[in-house]
């Protein structure tokens, strides 16, 4: 089965990234970032766009991908689904996080 599962941390970077830019830039502005990042997301869950390995020094398995300033980051579940563990923005430091991050058990 294809499709995507949200662990809870990523669902909180969402509403921060959805609140941040809805008070920089308006409702309009965040309504078409989230669209767009979750249609991203949807795209990875189809395979229809590549995948990058994360690199092996930053001690975690799976996978990323770019949406505009954020970095997306997902392991394959059991049924095959993707599971966002959490999204970053570039400027972020990665490493702790990213850790912490794929230590949550799966949704």
């Amino acid at each position: 089965m294809n499709g995507y599962r949200l662990f809870s941390r990523a669902e909180l970077r969402l509403e921060e990234i959805v609140d941040y830019t809805r008070s920089r830039w308006g409702d309009a502005q965040a309504e078409a970032y989230l669209d767009g990042m979750l249609a991203r997301i949807e795209a990875l869950a189809e395979r229809t766009i590549p995948w990058r390995t994360i690199p092996a020094e930053l001690g975690v398995a799976g996978y990323y991908a770019r949406y505009e300033s954020h970095l997306l980051y997902w392991r394959v579940l059991e049924d095959g689904a993707i599971g966002v563990v959490t999204i970053l923005h570039e400027r972020m430091q990665q490493v702790a996080p990213l850790r912490e991050a794929f230590l949550e058990p799966e949704p």
